[in-house]
């Protein structure tokens, strides 16, 4: 298998090596990540195979920034609030839950499996339990410098990308995306998930409606076994 990859690879490197080679010295470089393609693309040169090769392992190499999700793994409970009533004296709704999280792909990435059930309207229009899972997907990307996660869920057909930081000082991890649950309506989401200790973490999630951020939902969750 790893001789297999590794074939896989350096055909990668080669197939860029060469495209560059086509390339005339007018084109912008279009492998920013790489010096030697950066100066290929600015001089018009095949760029160093090897060199390329090498960046490209450098970059698929693990970290402490894989290490900080990885240490959230296991199984949790959470407790979720939901501001949907735009009245901000509304009481929300609350529902609880159940998480998984597992490494994938060697470490470099976190699977978060999501089940529980929360409160909709029915087509009679009246409110009622309806089950809820949602599976996300979470790294670092070395190329980026930056936090990178992915979401779906069975009450949408789209996939939610954010981009974070992490302050160390704080044990906080700040995401940004955009949503747009209808067509025509999107809307800036911030995630803050902090994680004060191994048993514990929240969530916080804030939208931004006209220009006004407001707090929509929180999630406090507790690993399984834990008070």
């Amino acid at each position: 298998m790893k001789t297999f990859m590794s074939l896989i690879t350096i055909l990668f490197a080669f197939f860029i090596a060469t495209s560059f080679a086509q390339t005339p010295a007018t084109s912008p470089a279009t492998a920013t990540g790489s010096a030697s393609a950066q100066s290929a693309g600015a001089t018009g040169q095949m760029p160093n195979p090897q060199e390329m090769m090498k960046q490209m392992m450098e970059m698929s190499k693990l970290n402490e920034n894989h290490k900080l999700l990885s240490a959230m793994n296991g199984n949790w409970n959470f407790a979720i609030k939901m501001w949907m009533n735009p009245d901000p004296n509304a009481k929300p709704q609350e529902s609880k839950g159940s998480a998984t999280r597992k490494d994938i792909m060697g470490g470099r990435y976190v699977m978060m499996d999501v089940t529980g059930k929360m409160q909709m309207p029915g087509q009679d229009g009246k409110m009622k339990d309806m089950q809820f899972k949602g599976m996300g997907v979470e790294g670092y990307d070395n190329a980026k410098q930056k936090f990178v996660s992915s979401w779906v869920e069975n009450m949408s057909t789209g996939i939610q990308f954010s981009e974070g930081t992490y302050d160390p000082a704080t044990k906080t991890f700040t995401y940004t995306s955009e949503i747009e649950m209808v067509p025509g309506m999107k809307t800036p989401v911030r995630e803050v998930i902090k994680v004060p200790d191994n048993n514990h973490m929240t969530l916080e999630w804030y939208e931004n409606r006209g220009g006004q951020e407001k707090k929509t939902m929180e999630i406090a969750y507790t690993r399984a076994g834990k008070k």
